[in-house]
């Protein structure tokens, strides 16, 4: 019986594949996955630099390099604003988006090289405006550039932690920031050329163009060949309603073939469906207590007649969640209690799933006498079904290779409760 010996490099991929045998000679191919990855990062990076020399003398053309009525003042007044305005921008961004950067990494990292390319067809339009609209044009390709900034940084970081399978994040980042100076620098090179011998309108667009296609491409193959680990959003919809439904259980590999790169936030699909509802996850509990009934115009209180409330307190009474289907606005809401651990996140994500899905069969077969009664129903029968087989999906999950300890569900500063009773 042949023995197979496998490679591993640093960043996991498979490096080589030796097979020992009685007699003969044996081979094998490894894994090409990471190595495609670090091909496809080089060629965008070298796309990019060229690109980027193209917009640079777009800029200084528009801000009068060559000009002798030019005034030094007025372009140290431009780079300035343009300076506040993307310090500004990066601020509001973090703290807006700054949760979710992590658990989106994948989107965030091609949204970044999105940010960068329109930034630099603006610095490209900016000649051929007049003065005014062109301060405004590029001030708005400043913003961009900063929001890329954020994303960027924030997505690779959580991309290096995922491929440093050693621990050996210092090293993966410092070897990284070698390549891409190396390659950097021979795109500026090679874009020194191509800056001297491309000067009409028509041969820059169309250079840029084609520069900027290879960059969004091999930017977009490089995050599809990234199978992460942990269960996002989307990643949770595939994985959890895939086992509910037949018990299969889907490897990081076979997920990331099925994802989208840019999803609805909150988004509930089946299996790759149509979206069926949208959940929040980790919100106030006021989101569920205004679906109970109207609020006092004066107060804001809201009466919950049928101790609908109440009720979900004693049906959650073992679990860390509560959770509530508005059927008005077909959002699931999911109230996190005080130290939650992420697969109890995880559960409550996929009961929530379960939930929307069987709602349609689940509603012809309950005799409610009202909607929250019938909400309620479901929210039971949900929870039992889920609760039943959560074992055996948690098993099986790790078994496949995800990493259930991580939280990767919430995208924005959630809050917790804290039950007290008396």
């Amino acid at each position: 019986m042949p023995l197979t010996i496998r490679e591993i490099g640093e960043t996991g991929q498979e490096r080589a594949c030796y097979v020992a045998s009685g007699g003969g000679d044996g081979g094998g191919k490894g894994d090409e996955r990471g190595g495609r990855v670090d091909v496809i990062d080089s060629l965008q990076a070298f796309a990019s630099s060229i690109a980027g020399l193209l917009s640079s003398r777009a800029v200084l053309e528009g801000v009068g390099v060559g000009d002798a009525s030019a005034s030094p003042t007025a372009a140290i007044l431009l780079s300035v604003l343009q300076e506040s305005m993307g310090r500004i921008a990066t601020i509001l961004f973090a703290h807006k988006l700054g949760t979710s950067l992590e658990p989106e990494c994948k989107m965030y990292r091609l949204a970044a090289d999105v940010f960068n390319d329109t930034a630099m067809v603006l610095d490209c339009l900016s000649p051929a405006l007049p003065k005014g609209p062109r301060v405004l044009l590029l001030s708005f390709s400043s913003v961009l550039r900063a929001l890329c900034g954020v994303a960027a940084g924030s997505s690779k970081a959580s991309l290096s932690a995922h491929f440093a399978k050693w621990g050996n994040l210092g090293e993966l980042n410092a070897k990284d920031s070698s390549q891409e100076t190396v390659i950097s620098l021979m795109g500026m090179l090679a874009g020194s050329v191509v800056v001297s011998r491309v000067s009409s309108p028509v041969a820059t667009w169309s250079l840029l163009i084609l520069l900027l296609s290879i960059h969004l491409a091999m930017n977009h193959a490089a995050v599809r060949a990234v199978s992460m680990h942990t269960l996002n959003r989307q990643r949770a919809n595939i994985v959890l309603s895939t086992f509910l439904d037949d018990g299969t259980t889907l490897t990081p590999i076979e997920v990331s073939r099925q994802e989208r790169i840019f999803e609805w936030d909150g988004v509930l699909r089946w299996k790759g469906s149509s979206p069926l509802a949208k959940a929040k996850i980790g919100g106030p509990l006021q989101g569920i207590v205004s679906s109970l009934g109207p609020s006092h115009q004066v107060t804001g209180a809201t009466r919950d007649t049928d101790s609908v409330l109440v009720q979900l307190v004693e049906m959650f009474a073992l679990e860390d969640y509560l959770l509530w289907y508005s059927s008005s606005d077909r959002v699931v809401y999911i109230v996190l209690k005080d130290s939650v651990p992420a697969q109890s996140q995880l559960k409550a994500w996929a009961q929530g799933l379960m939930l929307v899905h069987r709602l349609p069969n689940l509603q012809l077969a309950i005799g409610a006498t009202n909607e929250k009664d019938k909400v309620l129903e479901l929210v039971q029968v949900s929870l039992s079904d889920v609760s039943k087989r959560w074992d055996t999906c948690t098993g099986q999950l790790k078994a496949a290779g995800w990493d259930l300890d991580v939280a990767s569900l919430e995208t924005a500063s959630g809050t917790r409760i804290r039950l007290d009773e008396k």
